[in-house]
């Protein structure tokens, strides 16, 4: 899936690869989803497909209306009662998210497939939440209620109707906008939710408690004697503690899909939790990889300059993941930096590949030292493509989902930022290994291969001794990422981070420092 189209591709503890919004519900209610967590029209229409196939039809032809909308009914009822919060008990409520916009064509099978469902199980046992905008046009400032009526009655000719509106816009609605969409759209004045911007993120479920979404809720599920007051005491406080936050900290970020930051949400989001923890705010500073290369000295030399002015200004460096040969000189280029001047460096996936080029190449003297995703014909692959996959299909041939790492030093700085396990367990997505024929060259150049899998021969950690912090890893930690339960590697990096910029960080989730 292309990140400048999808956003970031997400990963779940399954190996299933999702849209990036599965993240934001892992990372807010602090769950463990699965793939059959996600819907996509694909999957519905493969498994009508294969069902008609081995003939569960028995001839009959196959239409939308029963056979798709049964397909998905018959998904949400068996993945909704399967528990995600780490509970054996059934889940009491299952959120569906539906996305696109009413009326689009793709998403019409599974509204109708909405309707039947909200008709079986009874009013008792549906509540629908309908989003949408509520603009502001022109110099007057007027909130418009167009859009929402419209997109209402839309909803209502396909035979559903809302039980509560969350109405987004840039401020709080006033309160005849508020009554003139209770009038037309047939929702109580109650009902009528209202997402304004604010000051971040986690500022969203306590304005939505404020306005008591939660009762609203209960009331219409008629869960009034099972379910008690929400408790955001802690969220509360995470919320109105990074407000007061007053340091902040320079990333610099050097990647691939920088256009679209999308692609990276979970690294913003780990970066976010592990400043935070850190009492700092997070300044991430977007650079293109191909802007640090030498050719674009030549080509675009303002881009240039700009980028080796923003990294060296930066007080950490990190690599994220990617695939491609696109701006991979750039990137072993930041790695050296960081090498050479003693800047704390995070390598994620592509990162940790880079930092053993990187090495092989300048340290080594291997000057063609290459990934064989980039260059099949180098003699050094000091990355190799992992044997037991085809070289031949793009899909299904990842190594995804967690996987466990055995730390084969326990002293080493990453053991400690986990807090000294013999293992651990995080979440994987790639093709590439580091060949392990060229380990003993670089541990005895100082790239030490501190983690590996259980055969011993996936190298899944670097450290460089002499070096204050600099850390790559295979799988990606930001996967698993949580606000009050920050990724240990992204929270050593913010550490070496405060520390290489003279800034005192409160490190307030107990993970060691890179004194240790």
């Amino acid at each position: 899936m292309s990140p400048f189209e999808h956003g970031e591709v997400f990963v779940l503890d399954d190996g299933g690869e999702v849209d990036l919004d599965l993240g934001n519900y892992e990372r807010f209610l602090d769950v463990t989803l699965t793939r059959d967590n996600n819907i996509t029209t694909g999957k519905i229409y493969q498994s009508v497909i294969e069902k008609e196939r081995k003939g569960d039809y028995l001839g009959k032809t196959v239409q939308v209306v029963p056979h798709v909308t049964d397909e998905i009914k018959q998904w949400i009822q068996s993945v909704s009662s399967v528990p995600v919060d780490g509970q054996t008990r059934p889940a009491d409520v299952c959120v569906i998210e539906l996305g696109g916009t009413v009326g689009d064509i793709e998403s019409m099978p599974f509204i109708e497939a909405l309707r039947q469902l909200s008709f079986s199980l009874g009013k008792d046992n549906f509540c629908l939440i309908h989003v949408s905008l509520v603009p502001v046009l022109g110099v007057v400032g007027e909130q418009k209620t167009k859009p929402t009526q419209h997109s209402v009655r839309e909803l209502r000719a396909l035979g559903l109707t809302p039980d509560l509106l969350a109405c987004r816009s840039a401020q709080p609605l006033i309160g005849s906008v508020k009554e003139k969409l209770s009038q037309f759209c047939h929702v109580p004045v109650e009902n009528i939710l209202n997402i304004h911007d604010v000051p971040n993120l986690w500022h969203v479920p306590l304005i939505l408690r404020n306005q008591k979404v939660h009762e609203a809720i209960i009331k219409q599920l008629n869960l009034g004697r099972s379910a008690g007051p929400p408790e955001l005491r802690d969220w509360t406080q995470m919320a109105e503690s990074y407000d007061d936050l007053k340091n902040s900290v320079k990333i610099a970020l050097v990647g691939k899909y920088t256009n679209l930051t999308d692609s990276y949400l979970s690294v913003v989001k780990a970066l976010l939790h592990a400043s935070v923890a850190c009492s700092l705010k997070p300044s991430i500073q977007w650079i293109a990889a191909s802007d640090l290369e030498d050719a674009t000295a030549t080509s675009a030399p303002d881009a240039h300059a700009k980028a080796w002015e923003t990294l060296k200004g930066s007080s950490c460096i990190l690599i994220p993941g990617g695939f491609g040969d696109r701006g991979i000189s750039g990137m072993i280029l930041a790695a050296k930096y960081a090498r050479e001047n003693k800047v704390p460096y995070l390598g994620i996936c592509l990162g940790m590949q880079i930092s053993v080029i990187e090495m092989s190449r300048n340290v080594l003297g291997l000057k063609d030292a290459d990934s064989e995703e980039f260059n099949s014909e180098t003699p050094f692959r000091v990355v190799m493509y992992m044997p037991e996959v085809s070289k031949t299909h793009m899909g299904n041939t990842m190594r995804l989902g967690c996987r466990r790492t055995f730390f084969r030093r326990t002293d080493c700085l990453t053991s400690k930022l986990y807090g000294s396990p013999e293992h651990v367990d995080e979440r994987h997505r790639h093709r590439y290994e580091v060949n392990p024929s060229f380990v003993a060259m670089l541990e005895n150049a100082g790239l030490h291969f501190v983690g590996c899998d259980e055969s011993g021969k996936r190298m899944e950690v670097v450290e460089l001794q002499d070096h204050p912090f600099y850390i790559g890893v295979q799988f990606h930690p930001e996967f698993k990422s949580r606000p009050r339960r920050p990724s240990p590697p992204f929270t050593g990096l913010i550490l070496a981070a405060a520390e290489y910029m003279g800034t005192p960080a409160n490190n307030s989730n107990g993970h060691v420092g890179t004194s240790e």
